[in-house]
């Protein structure tokens, strides 16, 4: 295939690897509030969602939060994301191909600028991504609306057949789907079914990459 014009990338789970983190932090979060959910479970329910989006679900699911959850859960979040969290094997390298031959890259995420300044910033991506991060958060929209990505895609004056999205997440491939971007689904450890399901295709390790992008 011919490379694309646009490289929409969403951040935790794809250029970090914050979920284990997040997800433990969630869990223990929504445990102490009356919801008693493992790591594992919190990961298999919640990954890709908004976390005002999370709220709404947990409260439905028996927890019993309160009015600044929202705050205080990203207080514990971000002070476990500043121990330390790496960027994903092989994205700098992509990244650095990209900037090679011209191709512009984004980052579109449910999760706020101020998470992924953290966790962008320590993995030395941050800069990689200036002037060109659209968060869930401050555009009032989450995926799986395709507004999101559809910003991206205004913002760079670029038609969505000639973009492509690389997601980890159902919610975030389904927005791609939706936006009429071609998405490529990153499961390192799973089959990605369901992502497949979402009309994504699937690959394993960021090194497959550069060649299903025709980079």
């Amino acid at each position: 295939m011919p490379s694309p014009d646009l490289v929409i990338f969403d951040c935790d789970g794809v250029l970090v690897d914050t979920e284990p983190t997040s997800n433990a932090v969630l869990a223990e979060n929504i445990t102490r509030h009356g919801l008693p959910l493992s790591a594992a479970e919190c990961t298999a329910i919640f990954t890709g969602w908004s976390m005002v989006d999370v709220e709404a679900e947990a409260k439905r699911l028996g927890a019993v939060l309160p009015e600044d959850w929202i705050r205080a859960v990203y207080a514990e979040e971000f002070a476990a994301l500043k121990k330390g969290v790496p960027a994903m094997a092989g994205v700098h390298e992509i990244l650095d191909r990209l900037v090679a031959i011209r191709v512009p890259f984004c980052v579109a995420s449910n999760g706020s600028e101020d998470k992924m300044a953290i966790t962008l910033g320590q993995t030395g991506l941050l800069s990689r991504f200036e002037g060109a991060m659209f968060s869930a958060h401050t555009l009032k929209t989450s995926k799986p609306d395709p507004a999101l990505f559809q910003a991206a895609l205004d913002a760079f004056n670029i038609e969505p057949a000639r973009a492509v999205v690389i997601e980890d997440s159902v919610l975030g491939a389904t927005g791609a789907m939706r936006a009429g971007i071609p998405c490529y689904g990153f499961a390192p450890h799973h089959d990605g079914a369901d992502l497949a399901a979402t009309g994504a295709t699937i690959f394993k390790d960021m090194n497959e990459l550069p060649e299903l992008l025709g980079l």
